[in-house]
């Protein structure tokens, strides 16, 4: 996942980008929607290409490239693991924050809701699952707000597309 893309102007076409991941050799490369979801396959670790994707990413489009990887696996493990899915039933109200790297325990700890909030939180590894029941577009803990707090980059993706996604992946 592509972290702020198409989103505040930073525009990124995805059939470019679907290129730059062909051409750090990877495989079986498509991308879902517009916001930097892209799907492959590797017959290798692809964290050595990652480093040089950001930078082509960031030279080719002039955004921040920076990548988050989930393997199918994990993508399936979030997807079964929301905390809020059971109480929650509009799925618009549900997001999750993946991270680039795993807060310490107590940067976590310490990390609250900003005062008046409705929304909710509760981080996992890397991922953090949100229940945003004023809605994303309306909470203060924004992806911004989470990066700040947790120390790591992150991008957040609504209920639907980490569902869309695990299923992409899952075969």
């Amino acid at each position: 996942m592509l972290r702020a893309v198409n989103v505040g102007g930073r525009k990124v076409g995805m059939a470019r980008l679907r290129e730059l991941f062909v051409e750090a050799g990877l495989q079986d490369v498509s991308s879902y929607i517009q916001t930097g979801n892209v799907i492959f396959s590797a017959d290798r670790s692809p964290a050595g290409a990652v480093a040089g994707l950001e930078r082509d990413i960031e030279a080719e489009f002039g955004v921040p490239g920076i990548l988050i990887l989930r393997s199918a696996a994990e993508l399936a493990a979030v997807a079964g693991a929301n905390p809020f899915v059971d109480r929650q039933p509009d799925q618009a109200k549900l997001h999750v924050t993946f991270l680039v790297e795993a807060p310490a325990a107590d940067v976590v700890a310490a990390t609250t809701v900003p005062a008046g909030e409705t929304a909710e939180f509760e981080v996992a590894g890397r991922d953090v699952y949100l229940h945003t029941p004023g809605g994303y577009g309306r909470t203060k803990l924004t992806n911004s707000y989470l990066e700040r707090r947790l120390g790591t980059s992150g991008t957040t993706r609504n209920w639907r597309t980490v569902l869309k996604l695990r299923d992409l992946t899952s075969g």
